[in-house]
């Protein structure tokens, strides 16, 4: 009989206080970052490969880009991105790691009537940890505040607003994006964005894209997306696909 009360305690201990981690959100595959943190004490890997048409018949490859993330706590991730990128530039083909960037991510406040869920991301670029034709002369730091509304169960809205540096001129880089979700069923995910880049010292360059997430597992997603230049310093058209997980 004693036995028996003790392990209706202990399921009663784990049914009250057990909390059940929510599906991964990853802040691929759009350009629009999420101001979801990942769990505590959870690693979390997003990755992707990206083929990039560029004006006059210039190529980009990412071979892969991967975001590295660690939840230090609700309200708190670190970062690191790694890229190794191939390109094709006129008659000259060039390939390597670009410099690797470190950073984190925090919650500033959660969603509430008509004030977004928001974070903070920052990052900054080491100069000399990359291949030696994408050295920079200096480091380059980049932040965006990412925010995000749910209009309705399937339905959100979010967008990203942020700056970003070379690592070679001081000039300042401007970026935006604004992007919609909808879940289509449980584990298959939508979106349609619009995104774009103002250089300090040149035209601003504007672009759509769009794609589809499939959640495999709680802790599993793939990703399929593809866009479009929509001004002429604009890359002429992308896709990519890639995948999500965390342990």
């Amino acid at each position: 009989m004693k036995l028996k009360i003790l392990l209706l305690l202990l399921w009663l201990s784990n049914t009250c206080f057990s909390q059940k981690t929510e599906p991964i959100q990853a802040d691929r595959p759009d350009q629009t970052e999420t101001p979801a943190i990942v769990p505590k004490g959870m690693f979390q890997v997003e990755t992707g490969f990206t083929f990039q048409k560029n004006e006059n018949h210039n190529e980009t490859w990412s071979l892969p880009s991967t975001l590295w993330k660690y939840g230090v706590n609700g309200n708190f991730e670190v970062r690191l991105i790694t890229e190794f990128v191939s390109e094709k530039i006129d008659d000259e083909k060039l390939s390597g790691f670009s410099p690797v960037l470190i950073g984190f991510k925090v919650s500033l406040c959660q969603e509430k009537g008509i004030v977004p869920k928001t974070s903070f991301i920052g990052h900054v670029s080491l100069p000399n940890a990359a291949s030696s034709k994408y050295k920079t002369d200096y480091s380059a730091p980049e932040f965006r505040f990412t925010m995000q509304h749910t209009l309705s169960e399937k339905l959100s809205l979010g967008y990203n607003l942020g700056c970003e540096w070379d690592g070679v001129t001081p000039a300042t880089t401007y970026i935006y994006t604004l992007t919609t979700g909808y879940a289509v069923t449980n584990k298959l995910g939508s979106y349609i964005e619009l995104f774009g880049f103002a250089p300090q010292d040149d035209s601003a360059n504007h672009n759509l894209d769009g794609g589809v997430t499939y959640l495999i597992t709680d802790n599993f997603m793939v990703d399929l997306s593809s866009g479009v230049g929509l001004t002429d310093n604009a890359p002429e058209h992308y896709i990519a696909f890639g995948f999500s997980f965390r342990q």
